[in-house]
């Protein structure tokens, strides 16, 4: 990915993004709130929020955490699938869990309409639900359980529960990991059928 004539990765422009929002929400949080902070009852008059608000952390340990799992969760899985089927997964994942944030928000009740949701931690789902499919058993240890465990649990077991935690919008990780399973399978469906044509024809894919 080449931003303003540097060879920057596609994980590495994702954090910095995210590390100048953040920066920018600290002096000027009054913007960050009424501007780009999703918030379901405004989301027709703020569409473009379910983007933005994937950058906008709540504080310190929000966004720390966040890119720490993104910078190990997306590395691995760029490896994999590439920049560009990285960033798909990243930024659909992250949208989708806006609309399930909202749709739950405005259908059900649940949340508030008025509450507020920020964070990339649907995105961040989306890529570790991916990798969660394509590497299942992979061994991780997760924060603050240092005991080493295969990624399906750490992803649909572990991550899901913390998401039920106070103050934690499950709608948005639940959506995000929903989409990152669906590529997840596409994926494998696809490396299955490159490595059967390699076989069928005793060739190489360079």
């Amino acid at each position: 990915m080449r931003i303003l004539g540097f060879n920057i990765g596609a994980i590495e422009a994702l954090i910095s993004i995210n590390a100048l929002m953040f920066l920018f929400t600290m002096i000027s949080p009054r913007i960050a709130i009424e501007l780009l902070v999703l918030q379901p009852k405004s989301l027709l008059t703020h569409p473009w929020t379910l983007l933005t608000s994937m950058f906008v952390h709540a504080d310190l340990i929000h966004i720390m955490f966040n890119m720490i799992a993104l910078y190990f969760f997306g590395l691995y899985l760029e490896r994999m699938v590439g920049e560009k089927e990285l960033l798909k997964v990243y930024f659909l994942g992250g949208i989708v869990g806006g609309i399930f944030y909202a749709a739950s928000s405005l259908l059900l009740g649940i949340p508030n309409p008025e509450s507020m949701a920020v964070g990339a931690s649907g995105a961040i789902f989306a890529v570790a639900g991916a990798l969660a499919i394509l590497q299942p058993h992979m061994r991780v240890v997760m924060i603050p359980i240092f005991i080493p465990m295969p990624l399906y649990i750490a992803v649909f077991i572990f991550m899901v529960l913390l998401s039920f935690m106070p103050g934690v919008a499950w709608q948005g990780h639940l959506g995000g990991l929903a989409v990152g399973v669906l590529f997840g399978y596409y994926w494998r469906k696809r490396i299955v059928e490159v490595i059967a044509v390699q076989d069928r024809y005793g060739y190489k894919f360079y």
